[in-house]
C-alpha cells in the first residue's frame, strides 16, 4: 500500500479515536453524575431540610451557567429562527453543542489538508492525494452519521444525551460528508480534465464503473443536502423521511461499487452493518410489542381545544417510566407514517381471553393484563388533522389497529431533588404528568428525596384542562398530595373573568402569562435541598426558564432539564 494511502487510513483512524475519546469522557462524567445523584437520594430519604445539598458548588455552577446551559449568544435557543417570519429554518445550538460542532468541522478540515504535498512534487500527485484523503474522510464519517441518526442509538442511554441533540449532530456530520464528497469529486475532475480534457471525463463516466458510481454518488449526496433543509423537512416531513431513506440506500450501494478493491470499502461495510443492526432492532421491537394477544389497538377521541386523546392498548407491555415517548403508526390512516408522542399516562387493565376460561392463578392474572398508554396530541396539519376529522365523523370515537414502537426517552429522573419545579406549555403537559405522579407517589412511600413539587402549566383557555382532567384527579387523590404538590395554572386567553377561579390553596388559576423569573425566584427562597427545573413547551417558554435558571447558578444548587423533539 502506498505511503499516501497509509496516511489516509491513519487519519481516518485518528478521527474515530477522537470521537471515541469524546464518548468515553462524556460517559465517565455521566457515571459520576448518576452516582452522585443516587447517593443524594439515599442521603435525603429521611431528611426534611437537606441543607447540605442546597448549597451550590461554585466551580460547577459556573460551568452550568456559561457552558452546559448557555445558549450560543444571549438567551435564544429553542425558539425557532424563521425566514421572513414564515418558514422555520431551525434552532440555534447551545454553546456546548456549537463548541463540539466547531471542533468536528475543524478536525475534518485539518485532517483533510494535513500531509498533502502542496508545494512539493507534481500537481497531479497533489490532487490525487487530496482526492483520496477527502474521499476517505467522507466514508469514515458515515459510521458516526448512521449511528447518531438511529432511534436505537446506544449512546443515547449510555451518555444520557437526547435524540434531539444527536439528530442535530447527525445533520452536521451529513453536511461535512457532502462537503468532503464535493472536494473529492472536484479534485478528481480537475485531475482528469487537466490531463485528458472534458471529453475523456465524459467517456469515463459512461464506461468506467468507478466514475459512473462516483457520479451517481455525488448527485445523491447533493440531493440529500438540498432536501434536508429545515424548510423542506418541516413542510413535507413524511416525504422527506422516505426520500431520505431511499436515497441513502442508493448511496450505500453505489459506494460499495465505487470502492471495490480499496481498503476504504471496510468503512462502508461498517456503516451498512450499523444501519442494518439498528433496523433489525426496530423490527424486533415492532414484532415483540404488537404481535399476539389480539395485537395493539388505539382508541381515538377528539377533545375540546383542537386536541386528540389516544388510548393505546399494547399487546406486550413495558414498565412505564416518566418522560418516555413512543412512535405510533395507524396503518388505516397512514401505513408509512410513524410519529413520536409523549406518553402522558399508563394503566393496566384486564384482557379477557374466552379460550382460557376462569382465571385461577397469578400467572393467568398477569397474562390477562394489558397495558394502556394514553397520549394527548394537538391537532395540526396533515396526519393529526385527518385523524381528528375521522374520529369526529365517527361519533367522537374511533377504534383502530395500531403499531407501537418504544419505549424511548425516560432518561431523566427527578427523584434526587428536594425541590422540583415543572413547567409545561399547552400539550407539553403530557411529558410532565408522569413525573408529577411519580414524585407524589414516591413522597407518600418515602422513596424519593423530593419535598416540594410545583407545576406551572400555561394554557390558552380553561377547556384545555379537560385534556388531563381524569389523570389529574387521580393525582390529587393520592396520599399526602397536599403536603408536596402545588399547581399554578396560567390562562393566556380567557373568554371571561369568571372562568378564572382557584379551587383551593394548592391549585390556583391566574389570567395572563407567568413571570418565569419571579416564580423561580420565589421557589428558590423556600428551596429544600437541590432543585430541579424541568420544562416542556414552546421554544419561548423553554428559553425563559433556561435564562432564569442560569441567573441563579451561583445562589442555589439548581439544575435545568429541557424536553424537546425536533427534526
Amino acid at each position: 500500500m502506498p505511503d499516501a494511502d497509509v496516511n489516509n487510513i491513519l487519519y481516518a483512524t485518528y478521527l474515530l479515536i477522537v470521537l471515541a475519546s469524546v464518548v468515553v469522557t462524556v460517559g465517565t462524567y455521566r457515571i459520576v453524575l448518576s452516582g452522585a445523584r443516587y447517593i443524594r437520594t439515599l442521603t435525603c430519604l429521611n431528611s426534611s431540610s437537606q441543607m447540605y445539598f442546597r448549597m451550590p458548588s461554585t466551580v460547577y455552577a459556573r460551568f452550568k451557567e456559561h457552558l452546559f446551559y448557555a445558549p450560543l449568544f444571549r438567551s435564544r435557543h429553542m425558539k425557532e429562527v424563521q425566514l421572513f417570519g414564515r418558514w422555520g429554518i431551525g434552532i440555534i445550538p447551545t454553546r456546548l453543542q456549537m463548541i463540539f460542532l466547531i471542533g468536528v468541522v475543524a478536525m475534518n478540515a485539518v485532517l483533510c489538508v494535513n500531509g498533502i504535498e502542496w508545494s512539493q512534487g507534481s500537481s497531479a500527485d497533489m490532487l490525487g492525494h487530496f482526492r483520496n484523503r477527502s474521499g476517505t474522510l467522507a466514508v469514515v464519517n458515515m459510521i458516526p452519521l448512521v449511528i447518531m441518526g438511529g432511534r436505537n442509538n446506544p449512546m443515547i442511554k449510555m451518555l444520557n444525551i437526547s435524540f434531539d441533540t444527536f439528530n442535530l449532530v447527525h445533520r452536521w456530520f451529513g453536511r461535512i460528508i457532502v462537503a468532503e464528497a464535493v472536494v473529492h469529486t472536484v479534485a478528481q475532475t480537475i485531475l482528469v480534465v487537466k490531463l485528458e480534457g472534458w471529453s475523456a471525463m465524459a467517456k469515463l463516466i459512461k464506461t468506467e464503473l468507478l466514475f459512473t458510481s462516483g457520479t451517481i454518488g455525488i448527485v445523491c449526496f447533493l440531493f440529500l443536502a438540498l432536501h434536508s433543509s429545515a424548510i423542506f423537512r418541516h413542510a413535507f416531513y413524511e416525504t422527506f423521511l422516505h426520500l431520505h431513506q431511499l436515497v441513502v440506500i442508493v448511496v450505500l450501494i453505489v459506494l460499495v461499487m465505487h470502492l471495490q478493491g480499496l481498503s476504504q470499502l471496510a468503512y462502508v461495510q461498517a456503516t451498512i452493518a450499523a444501519w442494518s443492526i439498528e433496523r433489525s432492532i426496530r423490527l424486533a421491537i415492532l414484532v415483540y410489542r404488537n404481535a399476539g394477544r389480539g395485537g395493539t389497538r388505539a382508541v381515538i377521541e377528539p377533545m375540546a381545544g383542537d386536541a386528540i386523546r389516544i388510548t393505546v392498548k399494547i399487546a406486550r407491555p413495558w414498565s412505564f417510566q416518566p418522560g418516555q415517548h413512543m412512535f405510533l403508526t395507524l396503518p388505516s390512516v397512514g401505513l408509512w407514517t410513524s410519529h413520536p408522542f409523549s406518553v402522558a399516562w399508563s394503566d393496566t387493565e384486564e384482557h379477557i381471553n374466552s379460550e382460557k376460561g376462569l382465571v385461577m392463578n397469578r400467572q393467568d392474572i398477569l397474562s390477562n393484563q394489558k397495558t394502556t398508554m394514553s397520549l394527548i396530541i394537538r391537532r395540526r396539519d396533515g396526519f393529526t388533522n385527518h385523524l381528528y376529522k375521522r374520529a369526529e365523523n365517527n361519533q367522537g370515537r374511533l377504534d383502530l389497529a395500531a403499531i407501537v414502537e418504544g419505549p424511548y426517552g425516560g432518561l431523566t429522573s427527578l427523584r434526587s431533588y428536594g425541590t422540583v419545579m415543572i413547567f409545561a406549555g399547552g400539550v407539553g403537559i403530557t411529558h410532565q404528568v408522569g413525573y408529577i405522579r411519580d414524585l407524589v407517589s414516591g413522597f407518600a412511600n418515602g422513596t424519593v428525596a423530593t419535598r416540594r413539587v410545583t407545576l406551572i402549566w400555561v394554557i390558552q383557555t380553561p377547556e384545555h384542562l379537560e385534556w388531563i382532567r381524569p389523570w389529574m384527579t387521580s393525582i390529587l387523590a393520592l396520599d399526602k398530595r397536599r403536603d408536596i404538590l402545588k399547581i399554578q395554572l396560567f390562562v393566556t386567553r380567557p373568554r371571561a373573568t369568571k372562568e378564572i377561579h382557584s379551587p383551593s390553596a394548592t391549585v390556583q388559576m391566574f389570567p395572563g402569562r407567568p413571570n418565569i423569573d419571579t416564580l423561580i425566584g420565589m421557589e428558590c427562597e423556600a428551596q429544600v435541598g437541590a432543585m430541579g427545573v424541568s420544562v416542556c413547551g414552546t421554544g419561548e417558554l423553554a428559553d425563559d426558564v433556561r435564562m432564569a435558571v442560569r441567573k441563579r447558578q451561583g445562589q442555589a444548587n439548581i439544575d435545568f432539564v429541557e424536553e424537546s423533539y425536533s427534526w
